[in-house]
Parts: C-alpha cells; sequence; structure tokens
C-alpha cells in the first residue's frame, strides 16, 4: 500500500465543462474500486467519500476556456507534471497509453486494474458531475446534470436550440451542425 499513484481523468470528450484530471495514492484498502465507467453514481459517491478520507489526493480542473485555449493535450501534460512533482516519491501509473512527455508509466485499462487508479477514476468523475450539476441550476435548458456536458442526443437539441453558452468548448466540433 502507499507505493503507486495513480492518475486519470474525467470529461476529456466533453463538449461542456471542465477537464478533470486526479491523482491519488491509497493510505488504506478499499473494497470495490473500479474504472468509474463501471460503477452506478450511488457507488462512486459512497467510494468518493471513502477515497478522500483515506488517501493523498489532487485534482486538478482545467475550464472549457482553458481547454479551448490550451488543447487537451497541453492541459493533461500540464496536470501530469504537477502531479510528477507532488507524488515524486511514488511511482506514478496513467491511465492510458501516452505520458505526454513527462516520463511517468502508462497501462492501458489501469483503471480497472490498479486500485490506484480505479480511485483517481472516481475522484476525478465525481468532482467534476459534482460541478456539472452546479452549473445546470446557473446554465438552465441544457440538462448538465443529466449528460454531464457529453455529447448526447438531449445536449446536441438544446445546442440547437439555444445555442453555444459559456460553459462549452468552443473549440470542440460537432459533427451533426
Amino acid at each position: 500500500m502507499g507505493k503507486i499513484c495513480g492518475i486519470d481523468e474525467a470529461g476529456r470528450g466533453a463538449l461542456a465543462g471542465p477537464l478533470s484530471i486526479a491523482a491519488c495514492v491509497l493510505n488504506s484498502e478499499i473494497s470495490g474500486l473500479n474504472d468509474s465507467k463501471k460503477l452506478t453514481a450511488k457507488k462512486r459517491e459512497e467510494l468518493f467519500s471513502k477515497i478522500i478520507k483515506s488517501s493523498n489526493f489532487l485534482i486538478v480542473h482545467f475550464s472549457n476556456m482553458q481547454v479551448d485555449e490550451l488543447g487537451l493535450s497541453e492541459c493533461l501534460r500540464r496536470a501530469l507534471k504537477l502531479f510528477k512533482v507532488h507524488f515524486s516519491e511514488f511511482e506514478i501509473i496513467y491511465d492510458g497509453n501516452l505520458d505526454y512527455g513527462v516520463g511517468i508509466t502508462t497501462l492501458i485499462k489501469a483503471d480497472s486494474k490498479i486500485t490506484e487508479v480505479s480511485a483517481a477514476s472516481i475522484l476525478a468523475k465525481v468532482s467534476r458531475d459534482r460541478l456539472m450539476q452546479s452549473w445546470d441550476k446557473i446554465y438552465t435548458g441544457y440538462g448538465f446534470a443529466g449528460h454531464k456536458g457529453y455529447g448526447t442526443k438531449a445536449h446536441l437539441e438544446a445546442i440547437a436550440k439555444l445555442g453555444y453558452s459559456s460553459l462549452h468548448r468552443k473549440s470542440f466540433v460537432i459533427k451533426a451542425r
């Protein structure tokens, strides 16, 4: 326990909202960890509470404007560099196959293979989902609480009707439009 720092992100393919990246070192074992996409929202919330109580973690959010200005790759590179410095005494494992030139270990499907990466996946997803649920009250009519900014049919219909909000990523081209 405690030798690995897992990293994962949420919101990479969203049309609106932030890119959220989390790094997590577990201080104790937590049962039920898995890739956040394979868990129910209720289970993710339960595990989120357990993770924040028994880990060292950082969660970084890049706004939609930062994603537009810097690009996804640069946002990810900056977060990975920060995590590499902050968690320098740990082996860092990032979910995926690209380390963005930072010099860390990558592993495809790490979020379902390594508990620390599963925990990071849950931290990133829940923290981002909570932001999108909050913004749903401000940006009414878009349905952010439901689709969390991803390109669902309902979201695309809302954009067609209302246009882009200030929460949308202008650099993401919607092929259907």
